[in-house]
Order: structure tokens, then C-alpha cells, then sequence
């Protein structure tokens, strides 16, 4: 095992924006009651008016201001490590590295957005900020911020995760967040819900209704997203931007960058920057990059790439992504935090074009290759990278019997220390593999084709 950690010149002072460089302009949002593009002026009653102007930003490259990066040096640079006894025990070629964020305070690459979330906010006058968390990482590390820029904060948790994991709500408390099971009584949309449904476990679309329900009626919140917008993915490029100056160390550049999704901002956050280099010509090779998500949850490797809500509750405008319903409730597999129906629309975008390639793996699968890791480098792997770690072990044995020489990157976004129910459940052989129904994929096409049939007659025409 070899570490690269460097001193704090490293950490960026500008994010990457990817929008200049993709390969069409992304479809923009609609308002589902006026049918036309939504404005940024009605972005404005949930998000910072500087986050807003983000999102639609063209700009390639945005200053990180200050503030913002002296709180990023609590813990960035982050250590890219070359996994020397991993690939010693496939007996592969490949030579292996991964970029580990887990050294954050709360443990994920979460807070590179948290923090510059409730900056913008706190510079706008905001008081406090609602959120929705599935696992908890992206709940931990928005409490972690607030309490940073002494502001408050209130976290929906799906409810299965509430319970799985007790002690990533005792973290938000301990950082001073009021932590909710979602669907709760709190909100109106979630009252609705256990009236229909007492048992209701949750789902990250109900907890984003709940969190938007609640920013809304309180003039001095405001709401924010751990994932899937634009705003949020440009802000994770620190990752990528910092990897790519570490392996200048090693001369050495990845032929596969791998990562996992449930809205895609870790992955994004590491592949945007080598991305860059491939659509301007720096790359000094061809590239692939591989987006990995759960069998239980495969919003781009069996959903529909189509206009949907983000949210449960249709709070939330009309995105261009792939989605396996606004409706969807997930199976309570121990990945909380890639338990999402859809997907950023800039990966779903770039995956449409064949420029990302999806893969989806069952959770059993998943562990296995987590203990090897575990066994091999030392780290524990939070159960979502581990889903990345499951790709790279493959093409690593492929190296194998190829004799390739191939460099495999991958992104550990997170540690499992708070995710031992999980490891525990794994070893006990409590954990069963699980593939979402096809025809649960097509019941909520038809549910969408019902409830906006315009939308998909503009969409075929």
C-alpha cells in the first residue's frame, strides 16, 4: 500500500462546470403546471440565489471562495493510494489506485458540497437548512457544515436507515441537527403517506418532499440536495482535480476511472476533471468510465430515460434523466445512500451518448468484494463504493487473463465504520441478493405516461 498526501496546495481553487463540454445542451427542467422551462427565479424559494446561478452556469471553471477552502484544509487534501496487496492478491497486471475520502469529518466525500452549500446560504441571510438523507453520509456531513457556519439544521431520514443505522443520526446530533425518520409527522406530505401506510419504510424521494414541505414554509430555511443537480457535482471536482496532480507523482493516468451512483456526485466528482482532458485533448489515453449501481436500484441499467420528479410527493420540477419512477420504493438494502429512482441528468446524458458505461450488481456480490478489499488493504468500505470496488476487482481479473497493464482508478468515497449492521448481517449470511422487478420499471412508466401524456407526446414527436 502507498499513500500520496500531499500539503494543502494541492486542494483546488477553482471547481470544474462539465456543462460547456458535454456533448449536446442538457434538456432543462420543466414546470409540469406552465409546460415551459423553469426559471431560475423559481429555483430561488428553495435554493441560494448563487447556487442557482451555478446550475445554469456555462462557465468551465468557478472560483472556490476562501472560506470555503480554509475549511476544506480540515481534511484536503485527501490520500490517493495504489493498492499494491489488492492486485498482489488477484495476481494482476493492472495497477490499481483509489482516491479515499473517508479521512472527512463525517467520514464521506459529502461535505466538499455541504460546505459550500450552507456558505452560500449563510452569505444570503439563511438561518437554517432542511435536507433528506438515505444512508446518512450526505445527512452527517450538511450537519457537519451548518454547525461550521453556526447555522441549523433539520435532516429527513428514510426510515429504514433511521433504524439500520443509529449512529449516523447520534453523529448529526451531535453536530447539533434535528434528525426525523422519513415519512414523518411533521409534514403534511409525510402525515399523507402513513395514513395510507404506517409501515411505510421511506424512500429518498419521500424525504426530499418532506425536506422542500418544510424549507418552503419557513422564510429562513432554505432547502439543499447532496446530489444529482449540477450545483452539487461541480463542487465534488475537487476530488478528481486533486487525483489527477497525485498521479502526476506516479507518471502515471488511468486508462478506467470507476465509481458508484445514487445520484452521481461522488463519481461525477472524480471523473469530471479526466473527462475534461479527453474532450480537449490533454488525455494522454483513451478513457473509460464506469458508473456502477445496485441490482435493487437500477435507475440507468433497466430504468427509462425520460422528463420525471425528483421527489415523491412532485414538489420538485420535471428532470431529464433515467428513472425508474418518482413512485419507487426501494427494497432495504444495506447501500442507503444508491437508493435513489433517478439519476444527475448530466450522467444520464453522457451515459445516453455511450460516454459512461452503467453496470449493476447485487448487493451479496458487492459485500464479497468488499471483504476482500477489507482483507487485503486494511480499509473498510462503506457499502456503497464497494459496489465500485466490485468492478475494478473484475477488470483487474480480466487484466489477468489478458495480460493488459492497464490502470484502474477508483473513487472510496466513504469508510463503513458507521455501517458495521450491515457487515454484521454479511457474515451471518443474513444478506440476499435482490433484482429489481422488470415490470415494476414499466408500471411506473405507464403511471408517468397517465399523469403527463403531453409530455411524452412532445417526447415522440
Amino acid at each position: 500500500m502507498y499513500k500520496v498526501f500531499l500539503d494543502e496546495e494541492l486542494i483546488p481553487k477553482e471547481w470544474y462546470n462539465i456543462q460547456p463540454d458535454l456533448p449536446e445542451p442538457l434538456p432543462p427542467p420543466i414546470n409540469p403546471a406552465t409546460r415551459e422551462p423553469v426559471k431560475p427565479e423559481e429555483l430561488e424559494v428553495i435554493f441560494a440565489k448563487e447556487l442557482v446561478r451555478q446550475e445554469a452556469s456555462q462557465e468551465r471553471w468557478i472560483p472556490i471562495p476562501e472560506e470555503v477552502r480554509d475549511v476544506y484544509r480540515m481534511w484536503r487534501p485527501t490520500p490517493l493510494y495504489r493498492a499494491y496487496r489488492l492486485e498482489k492478491a488477484l495476481k494482476t497486471p493492472a495497477r490499481i489506485y483509489f482516491k479515499y475520502e473517508g479521512v472527512s469529518p463525517p467520514g464521506s466525500h459529502k461535505p466538499n458540497t455541504a460546505v459550500a452549500q450552507a456558505y452560500y446560504n449563510r452569505k444570503e441571510g439563511i438561518e437554517r437548512l432542511t435536507t433528506e438523507t438515505g444512508a446518512g453520509q450526505w445527512g452527517s456531513a450538511l450537519a457537519f457544515a451548518c454547525m461550521t457556519f453556526e447555522m441549523k439544521s433539520t435532516v429527513y431520514m428514510v426510515k429504514v436507515s433511521y433504524e439500520q443505522k443509529p449512529y449516523r443520526r447520534v453523529l448529526m446530533e451531535m453536530w447539533g441537527a434535528e434528525v426525523l425518520p422519513s415519512p414523518s409527522e411533521r409534514t403534511d406530505f409525510g402525515k399523507r403517506i402513513l395514513k395510507d401506510d404506517p409501515d411505510n419504510p421511506g424512500s429518498l424521494g419521500i424525504a426530499i418532499s418532506e425536506a422542500i414541505e418544510d424549507a418552503v414554509k419557513d422564510p429562513k430555511a432554505k432547502y439543499t440536495l447532496g446530489s444529482v443537480l449540477n450545483h452539487v457535482l461541480l463542487h465534488q471536482t475537487v476530488i478528481g482535480l486533486e487525483t489527477k496532480k497525485q498521479l502526476e507523482l506516479f507518471d502515471d493516468y488511468p486508462d478506467m476511472v470507476i465509481g458508484c451512483i445514487g445520484g452521481g456526485s461522488s463519481f461525477s466528482g472524480l471523473f469530471w476533471p479526466f473527462y475534461h482532458d479527453v474532450v480537449t485533448g490533454k488525455a494522454p489515453k483513451d478513457v473509460k468510465f464506469i458508473a456502477v449501481e445496485p441490482t435493487a436500484c437500477p435507475s440507468i441499467t433497466r430504468g427509462y430515460y425520460t422528463y420525471d420528479h425528483g421527489d415523491t410527493a412532485k414538489l420538485t420540477p420535471l428532470i431529464k434523466m433515467y428513472t425508474l419512477g418518482h413512485m419507487f420504493i426501494p427494497p432495504p438494502i444495506h447501500a442507503g445512500g444508491l437508493r435513489y429512482h433517478g439519476k444527475a441528468p448530466t450522467l444520464c446524458l453522457l451515459a445516453r451518448h455511450g460516454i459512461v458505461e452503467a453496470r449493476a450488481y447485487d448487493q451479496v456480490s458487492v459485500f464479497d468484494a468488499a471483504a476482500l478489499f477489507t482483507r487485503t488493504e486494511g480499509f473498510l468500505p462503506a457499502p456503497e463504493p464497494s459496489h465500485a470496488i466490485k468492478a475494478v476487482i473484475d477488470e483487474a481479473l480480466k487484466c489477468r487473463e489478458t495480460g493488459e497493464e492497464k490502470t484502474l482508478l477508483f473513487l472510496l468515497c466513504g469508510h463503513g465504520l458507521l455501517d458495521m449492521q450491515a457487515f454484521d448481517d454479511y457474515l451471518r449470511g443474513k444478506l440476499k441478493p435482490y433484482y429489481y422487478p422488470r415490470e415494476k420499471v414499466l408500471e411506473a412508466l405507464n403511471e408517468l405516461k397517465k399523469l403527463y401524456p403531453w409530455l411524452f407526446k412532445q417526447q415522440s414527436s
